[in-house]
């Protein structure tokens, strides 16, 4: 069995480096496959990607990268998961908030067989929100989730979604830019597909560091759910 780890790159060389040892170096039990797509940094990410590649074409690890103008996030994940090979499919950001240690019980239920999608919530576990705004926005979110499709989900918004890869390639993705998150748990849902949750650690990064998402991507989010949950 493999995993694919999709990572969409956007302007992160203070981060993508660090974030690839720590990938590479994390024992999952499982092949791994590390699929790279860069959304048109502007920045070095491109340069340090290749180096890095070129330096551990000899691990045993599979490397794939890909580089394409910037369309957005929703878009380098779509385009990463044609580019996957693994049973298993998940999503990893190139910066620090998320640690890669966690994939190691967020898999185990798929390689089991007992879940077809498992979430990694942050609210499963306490943590201290560095931006209130951020807080009360994912958890609304969320909470318009569980009414709109009857789910027991507590954290719709994160990053750390992993998936059997029959489940997320038999799904046409739609969304090119943030709101890939509420899409495909929204069309999971409506799929009668239950989302398996597991506490995970989570460490915010301030907009200084680069975190790029803001309020006008909580409107499309709220858009996005109401879409598909009408959507024949």
């Amino acid at each position: 069995m493999k995993i694919s780890i999709i990572i969409p790159v956007y302007n992160e060389e203070k981060t993508i480096k660090k974030i690839l040892d720590l990938i590479s170096s994390v024992n999952l039990g499982i092949k791994k496959e590390i699929v790279i797509v860069d959304d048109g940094s502007k920045d070095n990410s491109k340069k340090i990607i290749e180096k890095y590649i070129e330096h551990k074409k000899k691990n045993r690890i599979e490397y794939k990268f890909f580089s394409k103008k910037n369309e957005g996030k929703g878009s380098a994940i779509k385009k990463g998961i044609e580019l996957t090979s693994g049973e298993i499919i998940t999503i990893q950001d190139a910066d620090l908030e998320y640690d890669p240690e966690d994939f190691k019980k967020l898999i185990k239920p798929i390689i089991l067989g007992k879940e077809k999608v498992v979430y990694g919530s942050r609210f499963l576990r306490k943590h201290e929100p560095l931006y209130k705004i951020y807080f009360l926005g994912n958890k609304f979110l969320t909470f318009l989730t569980k009414v709109l499709y009857n789910a027991k989900i507590t954290d719709m918004e994160t990053c750390y979604k992993v998936f059997k890869a029959d489940v997320i390639k038999n799904i046409e993705i739609k969304s090119n830019e943030f709101d890939f998150e509420p899409e495909i748990t929204a069309r999971v849902l409506k799929l009668g597909i239950k989302i398996k949750e597991i506490p995970i650690s989570y460490k915010p990064r301030s907009i200084a560091e680069g975190k790029k998402i803001n309020w006008k991507d909580g409107l499309q989010a709220i858009w996005t759910l109401l879409y598909w949950k009408f959507k024949n």
